[in-house]
């Protein structure tokens, strides 16, 4: 049986213009990256917008990274940056006014829907929906720390390179982070965030390089 190429040869295959070398690397690591998107932008359409972005900036600067960092490392860190510019674009997106707000009775359909929703919530609250909908009310850099714990399993000391930040933050962060969503969520304990289909666990050594590409 031939041993699968690693990442590295891949990436020095595709930097010499190996197209198939290329694609079987985005491929390996396709649903991580929509994973860090889909959790951090949350909404489908942004999630999708976020992930087309990072692969296009992957692509465009696969030539200029030099392997100081593992090759997920680095392009996490593009999944996670380009989520995070996705989710301030949508804040900076007016609100969208629900038909019959200023017509009699809007307001009592308004609160109408929002009883269904919570309603939905409440059952729905140890399914991924509930958790997505909880993480979208973190605050960014919470949630961007907490997706690549528990959705990615990354080690800490890989989240700091990929976030740039000291692994000190990056503890505060997660436990700020799952403290907030288990009081959304109305749980003593915070259960584990199911990964989106078909990421599994990431498997973590002790040797991480010390900076990123």
């Amino acid at each position: 049986m031939t041993t699968p190429p690693t990442d590295q040869e891949l990436v020095a295959a595709a930097q010499g213009g190996e197209r198939a070398a290329l694609d079987q690397l985005l491929r390996r690591h396709y649903d991580r990256i929509h994973a860090v998107c889909s959790r951090i932008a949350g909404a489908s359409r942004d999630a999708d917008d976020a992930c087309q972005e990072a692969v296009i900036k992957i692509v465009r600067n696969l030539g200029s990274f030099d392997g100081r960092s593992a090759f997920s490392t680095w392009a996490y860190r593009i999944a996670t940056n380009a989520a995070l510019d996705e989710l301030r674009r949508r804040q900076r997106r007016p609100a969208l006014r629900l038909a019959g707000d200023d017509e009699p009775g809007g307001n009592e359909r308004q609160d109408q829907l929002v009883d269904d929703r919570a309603a939905a919530r409440i059952d729905a609250i140890s399914e991924r929906l509930a958790i997505d909908a909880a993480l979208d009310e973190l605050d960014p850099d919470f949630r961007a720390a907490v997706t690549l714990r528990d959705v990615l399993d990354l080690d800490y000391g890989e989240i700091a390179q990929i976030l740039d930040i000291p692994l000190g933050t990056v503890k505060s962060r997660i436990a700020r982070g799952r403290a907030a969503l288990a009081e959304s969520l109305r749980l003593e304990e915070l259960p584990p965030l199911p990964p989106d289909e078909g990421v599994g666990n990431h498997e973590t050594t002790d040797e991480r390089p010390n900076d990123l590409s």
